[in-house]
């Protein structure tokens, strides 16, 4: 009798045969930067999340060194918005500020990544600029991406996350990128963003204005296939990292586009997946400590080697602990 149980008798024998290994170099921590306040501001439907502040932000970046962890993804929460996201180009807005003081704390040894979208710039809150009857116009968003992946090339930003989800992103912005001189950024693609549910707490952490939905350019939930095909034109774009957004409704297409990738695949583990399970734990329902790890190894067992997540500090913690 075939007897699969003899690799599940003990703790060590669990771990000598563990097929999914997770490292805390593979974590990234999304970071949030407000602009105009002295101190960090809890951000309600985030237990433990905060809204930083430049001054606090130093810190945040050396409690991601000592973690271990691979990066951190910046995002910026301006004061003031208008129709074309202006803060997003300014040097001085909030977002390249953030770069800087980033870049500065950690010195080369942490990844500092930083969000490439206008949603959190705008006045009406969609990831591009609107023609007169209310549209996303691609083409005329494609050149604010451009410049706003200058502004964050200049800053210090090693990889841009282009999140705005417009067809022929990826390659507007590389072209941009190399004739400025910044070949050696990254790009990032948010390859397979999906219009989701689950982004609602994150809209509070970027205090968003959005009015209305995104469905005209992020992606159906029922479509695994486009998913496919969206990494496929990135890939063919240049992109240098491919992401599938959110995690854990996504793994089949995540599994996906890590099969066919030539290039490191992302997983960005979203607001609503934190929250779901820190609100469970709160009410005595679940275990919280095991449920974030079981979440977190499922998205690396489906294929992702980065994986953005609220808990990446917490969870490298742990790595650590049990090595």
């Amino acid at each position: 009798m075939d007897r699969p149980r003899r690799l599940r008798t003990t703790p060590a024998m669990r771990a000598l045969t563990r097929e999914t290994r997770l490292h805390p170099r593979e974590l990234v921590l999304p970071v949030f930067v407000r602009e105009g306040h002295g101190a960090p501001v809890p951000i309600g439907s985030m237990p433990g999340v905060v809204q930083h502040t430049l001054d606090s932000l130093p810190a945040a970046v050396e409690d991601s060194v000592a973690a271990g962890i691979g990066g951190i993804m910046l995002f910026g929460v301006p004061e003031h918005r208008d129709a074309v996201g202006t803060g997003a180009t300014d040097p001085d807005g909030i977002l390249n500020q953030a770069i800087r003081v980033a870049a500065q704390a950690s010195a080369g040894r942490i990844v500092i990544m930083a969000d490439l979208c206008l949603d959190e710039f705008t006045d009406h809150g969609h990831c591009g600029v609107l023609t007169e009857s209310g549209e996303v116009d691609n083409d005329a968003t494609l050149v604010r991406y451009q410049d706003m992946a200058l502004a964050q090339a200049d800053a210090g930003a090693e990889i841009l996350g282009l999140s705005g989800m417009m067809d022929g992103q990826v390659a507007a912005v590389r072209d941009a990128l190399d004739d400025a001189g910044h070949s050696n950024t990254s790009i990032l693609a948010y390859s397979a963003k999906y219009a989701s549910a689950f982004y609602g707490p994150f809209r509070d952490a970027v205090e968003s204005t959005l009015d209305g939905d995104r469905r005209t350019y992020q992606m159906d939930y029922a479509n695994r296939t486009e998913g496919l095909r969206e990494a496929d034109l990135d890939l063919l774009e240049g992109a240098d990292i491919v992401m599938v957004k959110p995690a854990m409704s996504y793994l089949d297409v995540l599994a996906g586009v890590a099969e066919r990738s030539s290039v490191p695949v992302a997983a960005y583990q979203v607001s609503g997946e934190y929250a779901m399970i820190e609100a469970a734990a709160a009410n005595g329902w679940i275990n919280r400590d095991a449920a974030i790890m079981e979440s977190v190894h499922s998205i690396r067992r489906a294929g992702a080697t980065i994986i953005f997540t609220y808990w990446a500090l917490e969870v490298a913690t742990w790595l650590k602990d049990n090595t």
